[in-house]
């Protein structure tokens, strides 16, 4: 199937694996680039020369385009870029809208940038600054994500520019695939699917989690950084929800700690991360704290396997997932399921 969004990447298939801290590795990423997909390393939960070495590994596992994900507001995104523009990475995209000067790098570099967005306005900026196309998350994806249903801010971002839009959020089927299609969608992105599949390396009790929740065990809360986050409702989420500031912040403190150490990060480094995300939110220090090293909790859980300790981000559609494919089954059935939907639609 071959969509723009395929021509401008290099890939077979008009699909997506989303750069998912802890999760999107090497072996996702390339199992994912092989399966004919774009594959998203992500790289925020790397230092810097573990994401050379992680590029290094998936080109090793595959010849397939891939790409990174990168945190824009990270004090270290330039160094990130470069390793990137290095190592020959075909992809580059963001959590949130590039510098116009990392964009710039990167294009000069001859690689292509999508951001990821969760409003028109958004879209609208970066498409102006120079994107070439864009990854569109309805309130149904995992993650920090926003108010607005795919199914609505999708056609607002189709008619509002010209590159290609991928849509997000909800998307787990060729159904879902055929949908975004109609819409003028180039394609969809996918992080919960390919989260809970044999090729991801997310512990399997934690993937038995997944599987035994229903869309109502999927919430949208605050109360791990200040920024609307949908993630699997667990004890932890609770307490956090319950908790006065002081519990909070002793909370954060320990978990800067931790994160500190196995990153090789400074305080000073992780202050700068965190002031960034403050900016211009109504964010208490503790909730700083939390958001600079939001990856620890989730390292709890989709590496250790503690889902008492950590937190597990999560799209809607984890209540729909019940099996645990190869990304190659995944995606040769979301083809089939695709074709099949078209076939059915044309005789309508």
């Amino acid at each position: 199937m071959e969509t723009p969004l395929t021509r401008l990447v290099g890939v077979r298939r008009p699909i997506v694996q989303t750069g998912m801290g802890w999760v999107a590795g090497p072996r996702l990423v390339s199992a994912t680039a092989n399966a004919g997909a774009l594959g998203i390393l992500a790289s925020a939960t790397m230092t810097v020369d573990g994401l050379r070495a992680a590029v290094r590994e998936v080109k090793s596992r595959t010849d397939a385009p891939f790409g990174v994900n990168l945190r824009a507001d990270a004090s270290d995104a330039g160094d990130r870029v470069r390793v990137m523009i290095d190592e020959g990475v075909r992809v580059a995209s963001f959590a949130l809208a590039p510098s116009r000067e990392l964009m710039a790098e990167l294009k000069d570099a001859g690689v292509v940038v999508i951001p990821s967005i969760g409003a028109r306005r958004h879209a609208e900026k970066v498409a102006a600054w120079g994107a070439d196309a864009v990854i569109v998350q309805g309130g149904e994806g995992g993650g920090h994500t926003g108010e607005v249903a795919t199914t609505v801010l999708l056609p607002q971002v189709v008619d509002a520019v010209e590159i290609p839009v991928v849509a997000a959020g909800g998307f787990f089927d060729g159904r879902g695939l055929v949908a975004a299609l109609s819409y003028g969608a180039a394609g969809i992105a996918m992080g919960t699917r390919f989260l809970l599949t044999s090729d991801s390396t997310v512990p399997e009790a934690v993937k038995a989690r997944y599987l035994a929740a229903t869309v109502r065990d999927v919430t949208v809360t605050t109360a791990v950084d200040g920024l609307p986050h949908r993630m699997l409702r667990t004890d932890l989420v609770d307490a956090l929800e319950r908790s006065g500031r002081a519990w909070a912040f002793l909370q954060a403190v320990r978990r800067a700690a931790g994160y500190r150490k196995l990153s090789g990060t400074t305080w000073r480094r992780m202050l700068l991360d965190g002031r960034a995300l403050r900016h211009g939110k109504d964010l208490s220090w503790s909730q700083v704290l939390l958001a600079a090293n939001t990856p620890m909790l989730l390292r709890a859980s989709m590496v250790d396997g503690r889902t008492d300790l950590g937190v597990m981000a999560s799209g809607q559609v984890a209540g729909l997932i019940d099996d645990l494919p190869s990304c190659a089954e995944l995606v040769d059935r979301i083809m089939k399921e695709a074709e099949q939907t078209r076939e059915r639609l044309a005789v309508l």
